[in-house]
């Protein structure tokens, strides 16, 4: 992707991501996408015979802090709660059929973690694919800290689209029984999804990223794989200092 690099938006982007006053704005508007749509994904159920009200008013609560927040760690701190509250939900939305207490990443202790590991991994792929079509450098975040051996900024994306392409699919494949008990390998403390799955897991995955929506802003149909790349477009243009940086929220 040399062609696509561009050394005066990588010195923009870094200056960015260096001063805390410029990269906090930026950092609360990633955790107040995922918010958003992470709520979206609750009132669908709320919706739907799944009494989900009290844990939705909790996350509303926590997110009004967002735009109060004076550094990256509380910012975290506050997207934590949220989350932790979020997955609360998951034993009503998958009605009691699977154990899930919380989350559990390094390994994943049951199914529904497991799946909600390997789902975020795609997102994460699928965000840092798209940052390559872009002349954005994936190494240099706003909410995550930049390290060594990943690209941070995939997964400062991630977070606005995991509840679109990843919890979405979980939501539907355990309860549809896509996917059920024995095609998870469990073990005395970790538990991962067996090959068969996988592959029924990355097909959802991959037709989701094909199916088309009616883009408001633009007027024409475009794929949520395209989203991604909107968003990226979106990044660039902040950064460029063209139009402030506004989430993807989920708006069907």
């Amino acid at each position: 992707r040399d062609y696509l690099l561009s050394g005066f938006l990588l010195i923009k982007h870094t200056d960015q991501s260096r001063t805390l006053k410029r990269r906090l704005p930026i950092a609360q508007k990633f955790v107040e996408g995922a918010s958003f749509n992470l709520t979206k994904n609750l009132r669908y159920y709320n919706a739907r015979d799944v009494n989900l009200t009290d844990t939705i008013a909790t996350i509303e609560k926590l997110s009004t802090m967002i735009p109060h927040t004076t550094d990256i760690p509380m910012l975290m701190g506050i997207e934590g709660n949220i989350r932790q509250e979020y997955y609360k939900a998951f034993p009503a939305i998958l009605r009691g059929n699977y154990d899930f207490e919380k989350r559990v990443k390094h390994p994943p202790d049951n199914a529904v973690n497991a799946l909600i590991s390997f789902g975020n991994s795609l997102v994460y792929t699928a965000c840092l694919s798209e940052l390559y079509r872009t002349q954005l450098s994936p190494l240099i975040s706003f909410l995550h800290e930049p390290g060594e051996r990943r690209f941070s900024l995939a997964l400062d994306l991630a977070e606005i689209f995991k509840p679109l392409l990843a919890d979405r699919i979980i939501f539907k494949v355990l309860n549809q029984k896509m996917i059920q008990h024995a095609d998870f390998d469990h073990h005395l403390n970790y538990c991962y999804l067996k090959p068969s799955a996988r592959k029924v897991v990355v097909k959802e995955f991959e037709d989701k990223l094909m199916t088309t929506i009616e883009h408001r802003k633009l007027k024409r149909k475009v794929s949520y794989r395209r989203l991604i790349r909107l968003e990226c477009y979106k990044l660039i243009k902040h950064i460029l200092g063209e139009a402030e940086y506004e989430p993807f929220k989920i708006w069907w």
